[in-house]
């Protein structure tokens, strides 16, 4: 359908009136709100709640907003949607401060001053339009654009993959916290192109290696909801925790047995736990046999006597690290297909971390668990093509040849949506490569970041609250889900954005590429629409109706669509254990050598995550559930190594990486960390974020050297050494917990006393 510039312009600026209000609590729960039991004094008025879905950084949650004479008030959980069921999380909380954020971009703006300046003109949409066409008619080579967007999913992944192939240039996906190791072994082991579930609700046996799941790692709320489970469920016994992890994590503090380890050998441990299992006969025989091809010994060298002193696991309540291990691989065995081995996180972030993660996902079919109820079971496809589209995240390694292309003049044309390269990629130097003058940049943002600061073009971006959208959760409860993303505001009128959705769609029609779906729509809501005609005509799951409009009614209402008959695929046949050992080696540790240098495990902020919600003040005043800090970076240090490198707590060192750059941060004795290894938390060093993020913290990203693994090139952000120098200052790090340092009980003393009068 053809369509004028104004009528465009008009419709996309009505996104709203599509929105449908949810009716999903139960009168009781309106009781105390009744209008007419209220106090006087109290606004009137008649509040209504939407049912949406937010990707807040790591993982999706069907949300419901209170609207309030047309502004979002409150954030709480869908308890209708299947993975965080009611719950939700901090960074969905913080939505509505994206909403209302004062950093908002109001109108389109034009650079007027040189690039990185800061300086700009507002200009109208038209002008903004017409640029970006003029731009995208004019380069001699339609290659020579670049779409660099964060791993989208769902209908617009759909849309910006259909744009970007239609129109002829290249499109990368920039996300490197995502967990591509973990998902090419369960592409190879599972025979899955998604996650599995970890039925931890179900399971009486968790061990964990490097997967933060209670915090970042995975989808934490709907593990979390689990975790409630696996410990106070009624009905049941209390599920045993092990966590294996270099760092005392959020997981490791609920752990009931916390195994620090040496980074990078976390598949040689779990191949000596199968060791145990398979030279015992504590396994199921039949997979066993399967993974062994008959030979038992195939795993001899990972005996844990042989192996244990390279894995630098302490004594534990007075457990040498082989009866550990043993201990362990009888616990794992004996909980059969009720006990979970999930890999992930730092396990995976080694140059060899596939090896880990296949050792580690290896155990799960030793133990019988695979596709079992409180096992890790299997999620099946997405019901629909378009809505299971998917942006796989572009590799590190990749990175590199796109920057130098950039660099090269290869690129003339960069766009880019949701993400900030100059800042995640600061060890690229992404910012030295666009800073050219026959590079134009196109930033689509709802508040300034550190690319849109380099661009030539700023087109604001509607909030999460105000704009279309969908999304299949990566890691499922089991069945199929499509999230149903809907506005539930209008933009204030003092702001002027338009939907990244319907700016394709507009420009797909000017450039005459717009000539089948879903390019041929007029907006993304239309697009939208069209895909859930798909769901329609499968007459299954949660909402069924035979008109269109009623199922699109009733799709808003409950926020998405799920139908909790699907299942996923039978079990694959279990991996050879021989092929697993064919790829172990060790992880490369590459950096400064010497003195005062210490193994660096950067780890995701519990609400900044990579550095996405650093612009958010609740997110930023969060605290570190480990730590308690807030608002900044800071090294994790061993009290004792502290101690001998005279470093009091708050006092500021200089960080040196691999590749020479480095940072300054304070130090925080931490009593459980390792004392040849640093943490740093990721998330900060923002230069032109807006007023909460920039000049806030270190990017510890800047310094890593962007070490890869070695089998799918993804960022292996823990195989890193840095230097770590006294910077001869000192300062009090923001944090809630008292003045009174932390520090470690002995083995056998008992955190609490208990005494008798008299």
């Amino acid at each position: 359908m053809k369509v004028s510039r104004r009528d465009f312009l008009k419709l996309a600026g009505l996104s709203t009136v599509g929105a449908v209000a949810c009716n999903i609590f139960p009168d009781r729960e309106f009781q105390e709100q009744s209008p007419l039991r209220i106090p006087e004094d109290m606004v009137t008025g008649v509040d209504n709640w939407y049912a949406t879905t937010a990707r807040g950084g790591i993982e999706t949650e069907g949300l419901v907003i209170r609207v309030m004479e047309g502004r979002a008030k409150k954030v709480e959980g869908n308890p209708l949607f299947p993975t965080n069921q009611g719950a939700h999380s901090m960074r969905s909380e913080a939505l509505l401060q994206e909403l209302y954020h004062p950093d908002r971009i109001p109108s389109p703006m034009r650079r007027v001053g040189a690039r990185g300046s800061g300086q700009w003109e507002p200009i109208t949409w038209d002008d903004a339009l017409n640029t970006l066409r003029d731009r995208l008619s004019g380069v001699s080579n339609r290659n020579q654009m670049l779409m660099v967007t964060n791993s989208m999913r769902g209908s617009m992944a759909n849309l910006a993959q259909s744009f970007a192939q239609a129109y002829g240039g290249r499109s990368a996906a920039l996300d490197l916290m995502h967990e591509t190791v973990a998902a090419q072994v369960v592409r190879d082991l599972f025979g899955q192109d998604r996650m599995p579930v970890f039925d931890i609700r179900n399971s009486e046996y968790v061990l964990s290696f490097g997967a933060d799941f209670l915090a970042t790692w995975g989808s934490p709320i709907q593990f979390s909801k689990g975790y409630g489970h696996f410990r106070q469920g009624e009905g049941r016994s209390r599920g045993t925790l092990v966590h294996v992890d270099p760092r005392f994590s959020l997981t490791a503090a609920n752990a009931d047995q916390w195994v620090p380890i040496r980074p990078g050998h976390e598949g040689r441990l779990a191949l000596s736990i199968a060791h145990v299992i398979i030279s015992e006969g504590l396994g199921s025989a039949a997979a066993v046999n399967a993974m062994t091809g008959g030979n038992r010994n195939v795993l001899e060298a990972y005996a844990p006597e042989r192996i244990s002193h390279e894995l630098n696991i302490p004594l534990i309540h007075g457990k040498s690290p082989v009866d550990m291990i043993k201990e362990i691989a009888h616990d794992l065995a004996s909980h059969g297909p009720r006990s979970i081995a999930i890999g992930g996180g730092s396990a995976g972030a080694h140059t060899n971390g596939y090896f880990n993660l296949a050792a580690i996902y290896a155990l799960n079919f030793l133990v019988g668990s695979v596709g079992q109820q409180g096992g890790v079971i299997l999620n099946p496809p997405a019901p629909t093509p378009e809505f299971g589209a998917f942006l796989n995240p572009t590799t590190v390694r990749d990175w590199q040849g796109i920057r130098n292309d950039i660099a090269g003049g290869a690129v003339r044309l960069v766009m880019v949506r949701g993400a900030d390269p100059v800042h995640s990629l600061a060890a690229l130097d992404f910012a030295g490569a666009i800073n050219r003058d026959d590079v134009f940049v196109v930033s689509f943002a709802t508040v300034p970041n550190d690319t849109s600061h380099m661009a030539d073009l700023i087109l604001p971006e509607r909030a999460a609250l105000e704009d279309w959208g969908s999304d299949v959760p990566n890691i499922g409860p089991g069945f199929q889900v499509v999230g149903i993303q809907q506005p539930v505001v209008n933009p204030l009128p003092e702001y002027d954005p338009m939907g990244f959705g319907d700016v394709l769609l507009r420009m797909a029609a000017e450039l005459g590429i717009a000539n089948k779906a879903p390019l041929n729509h007029v907006t993304f809501a239309d697009v939208l629409k069209d895909h859930a005609r798909g769901l329609q005509a499968l007459n299954r799951g949660s909402v069924r109706n035979a008109s269109f409009d009623a199922f699109w009614n009733r799709l808003l209402q409950q926020g998405g669509w799920w139908d909790e008959g699907s299942r996923g695929a039978a079990p694959p046949a279990a991996p050879r254990l021989a092929d697993i050992v064919a790829m172990a080696r060790d992880a490369v540790i590459s950096g400064p050598t010497g003195g005062n240098t210490f193994n660096l495990l950067a780890f995701p902020h519990i609400s900044l995550t990579d550095g996405r919600g650093a612009n958010l003040p609740w997110l930023q005043s969060t605290p570190d559930p480990i730590t308690s800090v807030a608002w900044t970076t800071w090294v994790e240090l061993n009290t004792d190594t502290a101690d001998l490198l005279d470093l009091k707590e708050g006092d500021y060192v200089n960080i040196e990486g691999p590749n020479g750059r480095s940072f300054t941060a304070r130090v925080y004795h931490h009593p459980a960390a390792p004392k040849d290894m640093i943490s740093v938390p990721m998330g900060q060093g923002h230069r032109n974020a807006g007023q909460y993020a920039a000049g806030r913290g270190a990017n510890v990203l800047e310094i890593l050297g962007l070490p890869v693994e070695e089998r799918t090139g993804a960022l292996a952000w823990s195989s890193t050494r840095v230097r770590l120098t006294p910077a001869g200052r000192n300062d009090s790090i923001p944090k809630f917990e008292g003045i009174v340092p932390a520090f470690q009980l002995s083995e056998h003393e008992a955190i609490v006393k208990v005494t008798n009068e008299g």
